[in-house]
């Protein structure tokens, strides 16, 4: 093979690689939208100057999704930015490999509650053969909710970077901004009030860069915190700003972790949900060059939820004769506790009792019953539970168990009780029942 043909093809190579960088807002026909979500808008793209192609102005079609469509204030909502279809189509027939593009943006919040919201996505997508379309991608990025009634929320500019021969980026604007509304949510009060809240300049960098963190409605004069998360732990990258008379601030954080996820900011030594703003999404982009003839393999390891089983959902205790009284004894249901989050903050597993009913309207105080808790914690967990008090459970409740905050927490748990009712002597005869609610924070 001659020297020219292997720099043809080398060339070749690289325009797709430009393309892929530079086609996010190409033009395309359009056909009528099948999901109400969905939305376009028109963009302009800005691509690397390396790849000599002027901006192009087009057409984006996307949509918007939450995982709550009906929050108290105080609630935190996810929110899925999803570019359905980037505009135009790969232009050369160099087939572009997988998981080369990492894409960053901004949601567009509007109605009760303003502002700007950042969403990243994984370097995840599909291989794209020449002269192919180009696949759609999802940014993810969360929120609280400090004001009551319709929020509107709207896509906004988004950047490609694409990892591939050269580190290259592609920012896209929305021409003529806000673009439309794509999801509306509605917001009532009752929840914890928090107005806490942070927005970032920017949703990525390179290791070391510096990204503006601007917060609102902090405590006028606090110490805040400034830091990055890997997922829901916290990395080593932090600074410390000042917030104003206003309780606002505007401050610099170097992100030098490659695994952040998103930025927190907090009033105190430690993050607390009470005074804490965040996490706002954002990606640190790996430039680092790698050895000749070789591979970089990555991996994840996805965040689970804190969740609970109980083997069954009744309890028979056993019955006392009536005139004697005395303690009618049994055992809690057994529970399961799995706390697969991965973070650094606890659980706590509490109960409460109504009152038992019998015949006749006849009672025995919520009060009567008592527990005496056990914990087992299942090896290789990182926390260790502990169980609560023994003592009356009652309608005000009590705690059946626990695990601490920490550094990393997390693990399976098994939890059971003794059940003790204490029925008076005279007590009706009768079946009497009560209803024992668990609750798992």
């Amino acid at each position: 093979m001659g020297s020219g043909t292997r720099r043809r093809r080398r060339w070749a190579a690289f325009l797709g690689t430009a393309a892929l960088a530079v086609t996010a807002g190409g033009a395309f026909a359009c056909p009528a939208n099948a999901d109400p979500q969905q939305v376009d808008f028109a963009t302009h793209c800005v691509p690397p100057p390396i790849a000599g192609i002027p901006p192009i102005d087009g057409t984006t079609t996307a949509k918007i999704t939450v995982d709550n469509a009906a929050p108290k204030v105080g609630d935190t909502v996810t929110v899925t930015y999803t570019v359905v279809k980037p505009a135009a189509s790969n232009p050369v027939d160099i087939a572009l490999p997988a998981d080369i593009m990492t894409p960053t943006g901004k949601v567009a919040l509007g109605g009760a509650q303003s502002g700007d919201l950042t969403v990243a996505g994984p370097k995840k997508n599909d291989p794209v053969p020449g002269k192919g379309a180009f696949p759609s991608f999802s940014m993810t990025g969360t929120f609280t909710v400090t004001a009551t009634g319709s929020i509107t929320l709207s896509p906004g500019d988004y950047n490609i970077h694409t990892s591939y021969l050269l580190e290259l980026d592609t920012p896209c604007t929305v021409i003529t901004p806000p673009a439309p509304v794509s999801e509306t949510i509605t917001a009532t009060g009752g929840g914890q009030t928090n107005n806490r809240a942070i927005s970032l300049g920017t949703a990525s960098g390179k290791p070391g860069d510096s990204v503006t963190v601007t917060g609102s409605n902090f405590a006028p004069g606090a110490a805040v915190t400034l830091a990055g998360r890997a997922g829901a732990a916290e990395t080593a990258d932090k600074a410390t700003v000042t917030a104003n008379a206003q309780g606002s601030f505007s401050g610099s954080l170097a992100v030098s972790d490659k695994a952040t996820t998103g930025v927190v900011a907090y009033e105190g030594s430690a993050w607390s949900d009470d005074k804490g703003a965040g996490p706002a999404a954002y990606v640190v982009i790996d430039d680092t060059p790698l050895p000749a003839n070789s591979q970089k393999v990555n991996s994840s390891v996805k965040a689970g939820t804190l969740s609970m089983t109980q083997a069954g959902d009744t309890v028979e205790l056993a019955a006392v004769d009536y005139g004697k009284g005395g303690f009618s004894r049994g055992s809690l249901q057994t529970v399961t506790v799995k706390d697969f989050r991965g973070g650094p903050a606890g659980w706590s597993l509490t109960g409460k009792v109504t009152d038992f009913t019998g015949p006749g309207g006849a009672k025995i105080d919520a009060a009567k019953l008592g527990w005496t808790p056990v914990c087992l914690t299942k090896t290789g967990s990182p926390s260790t539970c502990q169980a609560g008090s023994p003592g009356a459970v009652g309608s005000a409740g009590a705690t059946l168990a626990s695990a601490p905050d920490g550094t990393l927490t997390g693990g399976e748990f098994t939890v059971d009780a003794r059940l003790s009712l204490n029925v008076p002597a005279f007590t009706p005869p009768g079946a009497y029942s009560g209803v024992l609610t668990l609750t798992l924070t």
